[in-house]
């Protein structure tokens, strides 16, 4: 493919083309990036190639485009793409545009003697469709935060909740794994995008031995698949360095003195009206009763927000009560960092929030029916808050608060130097084989025989 057959709709950058073309090394580490957290825990991972001036380029989607998701995540970590796919449109066309104009750069850099290894991370859309492009060409990922897996607690241990919520009892029987099942479609579509990856991975980043147990249960290798910990470590401990340096306790005073930050963006808890008003009215009770809330409002929040007809009881508890705080995504996660650190429990439907709080010694309520991050809960410092009433939502969210100190000393199950420990396991597969795309003669060696035949036909 020659340069001039690239899909118009991407945006390149002269030096994508510069190092396409450069002598210096075979190998390209190409980090894709696309939503915000992708952006947060990828950005370890560039700035670790960077000290090793390994080459590298980074191809961002854009499924995440403005200033508060993107833009000034890439200007905190120094982020500067090489070429942008500019996707647009409904799920189904962006998955589209992903597969087929990042699979034209891949062609393309295969064309100019390149071993392409793409970063995926997680279980974003991009994730899916960009390791669907690469294989598509051949050419194997690197699956950074592999296995995130959905386990959902037993029915009948929901059932107790709604007849006597119980702490101990409850706390407990979430820290027994044997009392957890698999199979669960939520969140949506993370747990697609996830499984759909797995067989284009040619290296499995698991951040715990869980993830590891999951991906070896499906039946991928186990010589390919790695217990690294999670890059968000690196990118916590990058943004707790700098959060003296915040600025956003002069724009919200109220938060110094500890509060219960909320958010609800996953489209199950947004699609469902009882789910959504579950979360929305025990979030509101806590405001009545004084607790100091921090509401974190995404696009989707806002969409159901407008949907359900609570634009006016926003409004109203904000403009009432000056213990309620609510404010869209901020755009540098620094800020992020530096308020959490004050807070009393972290209630989220986020997946990698609850990463973040294991790793930050804050008590976690997961607001969901199950978790994709479920030994955060197994540890013990995390709690399942099914949406099934506003009671219950509201007794896990106060029981969370009032036994903190029991939360607090969940171990830290997110490594160290998780970042380091992915790309040092990468370049030791291409050192010794030299690409991480490998049929089976080649797993099983036949082809370092002396009777093989050499050579490949090239497609």
């Amino acid at each position: 493919m020659e340069k001039e057959n690239l899909p118009s709709e991407i945006t390149f950058k002269d030096i994508f083309f510069e190092k396409a073309e450069s002598k210096d090394s075979q190998f390209v580490h190409m980090i894709v990036i696309a939503s915000k957290p992708d952006i947060i825990k990828q950005a370890p991972l560039i700035m670790d190639l960077k000290k090793r001036k390994a080459p590298f380029m980074v191809a961002h989607t854009g499924q995440h485009y403005d200033w508060n998701y993107s833009g000034g995540l890439e200007e905190e970590f120094g982020i500067n793409p090489d070429f942008n796919l500019n996707i647009k449109g409904a799920t189904y066309q962006k998955t589209a545009q992903i597969i087929e104009r990042l699979g034209a750069v891949i062609d393309y850099l295969q064309k100019k003697g390149k071993v392409v290894v793409p970063y995926v991370h997680g279980d974003t859309s991009t994730c899916m469709a960009a390791s669907n492009a690469a294989y598509a060409n051949m050419t194997a990922c690197v699956h950074v935060e592999a296995g995130l897996r959905t386990m959902t607690p037993k029915k009948e241990i929901f059932d107790s909740l709604i007849s006597n919520f119980e702490f101990n009892a409850y706390y407990g029987a979430l820290q027994i794994e044997k009392n957890w099942e698999r199979g669960s479609i939520e969140p949506y579509p993370e747990q697609f995008n996830t499984r759909a990856a797995g067989p284009a991975i040619g290296y499995h980043a698991a951040p715990v031995r869980l993830n590891r147990k999951h991906l070896k249960a499906e039946g991928y290798y186990a010589d390919r698949i790695f217990v690294t910990g999670n890059s968000v470590v690196d990118a916590t401990k990058f943004a707790q360095d700098r959060a003296k340096d915040s600025k956003i306790f002069e724009k919200y005073p109220m938060l110094k003195n500890g509060f219960i930050r909320f958010c609800i963006h996953r489209r199950e808890n947004l699609n469902s009206k009882h789910r959504f008003f579950a979360i929305f009215e025990a979030m509101e009770k806590l405001i009545k009763e004084g607790k100091n809330i921090l509401l974190i409002s995404l696009n989707g929040t806002e969409q159901a927000i407008d949907y359900y007809g609570l634009r006016e009881k926003i409004k109203e508890l904000s403009e009432k009560y000056s213990n309620f705080v609510y404010s869209l995504v901020w755009p540098f996660y620094t800020d992020v960092i530096a308020a959490m650190e004050k807070a009393t429990v972290c209630a989220t439907d986020s997946g990698s929030m609850q990463e973040e709080m294991n790793y930050m010694g804050i008590p976690c309520v997961t607001l969901r029916f199950n978790s994709d991050r479920p030994e955060s809960v197994i540890c013990g410092g995390n709690l399942i808050a099914p949406p099934i009433n506003k009671d219950i939502v509201l007794s896990v969210v106060k029981s969370a608060e009032e036994h903190a100190n029991k939360l607090k000393q969940a171990p830290k199950i997110y490594g160290k130097n998780p970042s380091q420990k992915i790309i040092k396991g990468v370049l030791g597969i291409l050192e010794k084989e030299g690409k991480l795309f490998r049929w089976e003669h080649e797993r099983l060696a036949y082809d370092k025989m002396p009777f093989w035949q050499k050579g490949e036909m090239k497609w």
